[in-house]
């Protein structure tokens, strides 16, 4: 009689979950090479000393005389004289510039919060509403960004001059209302953090469009503004060619166009350069609060629209 084979057992189940190989993900575990590390490293650094030094410097010359400030080492302190440059500062021409860092704020500050009202309201509605050339509009806001400032700020200055706004605080306040990548940022962050259904239950319990918009997008929106009005206040208190060619007057002008005009006039009065240090350093202060005091909102905001690009 013929024997039939004996099979083996199955194999434990604890036995087969150790035969059993995950799939290979690529990437998963894989940690950089040593080389690659240091590689990252000194590329930070190079990058931290790019933008840490001249900031070092600055500080180290705005503590010196003008004597000083050309016959000692640029990275060494020498004799602290930076309460009398502060004073020298406050006191020079009747202390305009400090005036001049008033005009700042007032360009800076209202400028951001109007652009940044006005680029929430034109991308909340590119991102909620379908109407007929919404397409087109994107192009141009898109092609709009690639066109540099500079190009535009003679016609700009025409264009004032045209109607009147030349040399007045409108004159620098009113182009700075169009923020192409302010409107394309809240386009983005629109798409991705206010729902349809939401608006849809809105306008079914009766409320309207601006309604809907004020009580509910708007605060939705509030990250992705908090983004804007960032890289908006940045962009207006650096702004320079256009209140060059729109101001006149002295006392009109933001603090980055007064401190340009001293340095000029620093060749023929030399104790001017030290002023323009200590006042180069003091300028910075404003950008500086407003970036850390606003740092956890514009993160998260720019990682959303980071998502959905």
């Amino acid at each position: 009689m013929t024997q039939l084979p004996v099979l083996a057992a199955p194999p434990a189940p604890r036995e087969m979950a150790g035969r059993i190989r995950k799939p290979a993900v690529h990437g998963e575990g894989e940690r950089p090479s040593r080389g690659a590390r240091a590689l990252g490293w000194i590329v930070m650094a190079a990058a931290a000393l790019y933008f840490l030094v001249p900031v070092y410097w600055l500080i180290v010359a705005s503590t010196k005389s003008t004597s000083d400030l050309f016959s000692t080492p640029g990275f060494l302190f020498s004799k602290m004289n930076f309460v009398q440059n502060l004073s020298d500062l406050s006191t020079y021409n009747d202390g305009i510039f400090w005036r001049w860092m008033g005009n700042s704020l007032i360009y800076s500050g209202i400028g951001s919060i109007l652009m940044t009202f006005i680029c929430l309201i034109s991308g909340y509605a590119l991102a909620m509403y379908r109407f007929k050339g919404r397409s087109i509009v994107l192009a141009a806001v898109l092609g709009s960004m690639l066109v540099p400032q500079t190009v535009l700020a003679q016609p700009t200055y025409q264009f004032l001059v045209q109607i009147g706004l030349n040399n007045t605080i409108w004159g620098v306040l009113v182009p700075s209302l169009a923020y192409p990548f302010g409107v394309l940022l809240a386009f983005v962050y629109a798409q991705s953090s206010v729902p349809q259904e939401l608006l849809e239950a809105a306008r079914l319990d009766g409320a309207s469009e601006w309604r809907a918009f004020f009580s509910i997008a708007l605060k939705l929106l509030s990250p992705g503004g908090v983004t804007i009005m960032l890289f908006a206040f940045i962009g207006s208190w650096n702004n320079f060619m256009l209140p060059l060619l729109v101001i006149s007057d002295a006392r009109l002008m933001p603090v980055t166009v007064g401190l340009s005009g001293w340095s000029q006039a620093a060749i023929t009065i030399p104790g001017l350069q030290t002023l323009v240090v200590i006042g180069a350093l003091v300028s910075i202060i404003p950008i500086v609060v407003v970036f850390v005091s606003l740092q956890r909102f514009w993160r998260s905001g720019l990682a959303a629209g980071g998502v959905r690009f």
